[in-house]
């Protein structure tokens, strides 16, 4: 039963979790079609990283601001505009006769997911209330995390039915079909434009500084710089940026202007550190996907379909566990979030042992039971962790605040990517036979765990932290005026 309290409440949701997997479902569908797309196009491994990585890339860089311009001016028609442009830039990708037009095509892609997705999460903060929305961010992120299971398993099956020539055009066309009925039922369902931030005036200085500062910190992990002086001038553009931006926020609060950034989301801890959470976790397990799949394609010279096969068991873990994770929440709380991450370090550690000790026959099997684990794991992690994290933004910055989120995990990818797949592939080049590239698997997904590991103690911090400020009631009794005026100076989301 789908939360909400009359029939409209319902299908809005039932809108943004088809925007959530459509977009979701287009970045995983191509993981697997990776090998035989670089093949066929005669990409370089450059190529490759801005095609996986740039859609992540013009993700996060559309997100914030997509958020501010939905908080002042209303989500509809940005949604509608953002589908189209999502739809049309998907065409082009499948079409594309070389590298350089797959990867315009593929950041135009990515920005109109960003902005879409804004707007779905500012549409479920606006909509629903209470236990009602932790339920709605519960299935949305639930959808969108079975849509990126399933996307290796459907790639390989497409690749394997059509070839490798046309399967991975298909692959890029697959999110289609759900992007036209996406698309209707928007025009149709969701409610008409409204403003919900109280300054109509946009923060240009403050975006600018932002999609700056994120586009300075991401582009040397997906094009590696020349020398360690190169290194060293991006990373100081990163820090300058950063202070740039951090003192022009403080600046326009002292003006009393609304910053790019809501005050509360800053000062919320709890909000913070579920942030570094999420991005550990969905860097680690983006990464893990596509190292996966070039493990099995390149490494052991599997098949597509087989190596889909390999893939299924943790899109049907991750929907199973995910269904179930909330009955595990009332039991145990926030520390659901901590018993997935640690199940995933596991599980990811087992697969490195496995390609380092298991013999060939077994290694795919073994392979397959390690997945089923990571799935049940981001079930657990996944819908949990966003939750909490988005129950401590405001109304008035709903967009804002569930842009940065996934803002922060799109970084987290086009990062991860280019750092693990790197790491694969210096480490597996100039070997002979498969030790080589089992060795390679082996230590990048030991990077992969570390990741998971830091994301169980980010929890950890964050269930800490949280844990002092026990949750309010909706409607709060009322008490001394001493209590009161307290009450008042905090923090918009704790009211």
């Amino acid at each position: 039963m789908l939360p909400g309290e009359d029939r409209a409440a319902r299908r809005v949701l039932l809108v943004c979790l088809a925007a959530g997997a459509t977009t979701l479902l287009d970045q995983a569908v191509l993981n697997i079609a990776v090998p035989s797309m670089r093949h066929s196009l005669g990409a370089g491994a450059a190529d490759v990283q801005w095609i996986v990585a740039g859609y992540s890339l013009a993700f996060g860089l559309a997100l914030v601001p997509g958020g501010s311009l939905g908080d002042l001016h209303g989500r509809k028609w940005l949604f509608l505009v953002g589908v189209a442009v999502f739809l049309l830039a998907g065409v082009a990708a499948a079409t594309g006769r070389g590298p350089g037009t797959l990867i315009a095509a593929r950041l135009v892609q990515g920005a109109a997911a960003g902005v879409v997705n804004a707007q779905v999460i500012g549409t479920v903060q606006d909509v629903f209330h209470g236990s009602d929305r932790g339920r709605a961010l519960g299935l949305y992120a639930l959808t969108g995390g079975v849509a990126a299971a399933l996307g290796p398993p459907l790639g390989g099956a497409l690749v394997a039915g059509l070839g490798p020539g046309a399967g991975w055009r298909y692959c890029l066309l697959l999110s289609s079909p759900c992007a036209i009925l996406t698309l209707v039922l928007a025009a149709r369902w969701l409610p008409p434009p409204r403003r919900t931030a109280r300054d109509s005036r946009l923060d240009l200085l403050g975006l600018a500084l932002a999609c700056g500062c994120t586009l300075t910190l991401m582009v040397p992990f997906i094009r590696t710089p020349d020398s360690g002086g190169a290194t060293l001038l991006w990373a100081a553009g990163v820090a300058v940026l950063a202070c740039t931006f951090v003192l022009h926020q403080r600046l326009r609060v002292r003006g009393d202007r609304l910053p790019l950034i809501h005050p509360a989301l800053v000062s919320s801890r709890p909000y913070m550190l579920g942030t570094a959470v999420a991005m550990a976790q969905f860097g680690s397990s983006i990464a893990a996907s596509l190292l996966l799949t070039v493990f099995l394609q390149d490494g052991l010279g599997l098949s597509a379909l087989l190596t889909a096969a390999i893939s299924l068991p943790a899109a049907i873990a991750m929907g199973v566990s995910s269904a179930l994770a909330w009955r595990l929440v009332r039991r145990i709380g926030p520390r659901t979030v901590t018993v997935g991450l640690a199940l995933g370090v596991c599980a990811t550690l087992g697969g490195a042992v496995a390609a380092l000790l298991a013999p060939p026959g077994a290694l795919p099997v073994l392979l397959a039971v390690t997945q089923l684990l990571s799935g049940a794991a981001g079930g657990l992690a996944v819908s949990p962790n966003q939750t909490q994290v988005l129950q401590h933004a405001p109304a008035e910055a709903a967009g804002v605040g569930g842009g940065i989120l996934q803002m922060a995990q799109r970084i987290a990818a086009a990062v991860c990517l280019s750092a693990v797949s790197a790491v694969y592939l210096h480490s597996a080049s100039g070997s002979s036979g498969d030790s080589g590239p089992r060795a390679a698997y082996a230590l990048a997904s030991c990077v992969c765990a570390g990741l998971l590991a830091a994301a169980l103690v980010l929890a950890r911090l964050r269930g800490a932290a949280a844990a002092p400020r026990s949750p309010r009631p909706e409607f709060p009794t009322p008490r001394s005026s001493r209590h009161d005026r307290h009450h008042d100076e905090r923090s918009p989301q704790e009211r």
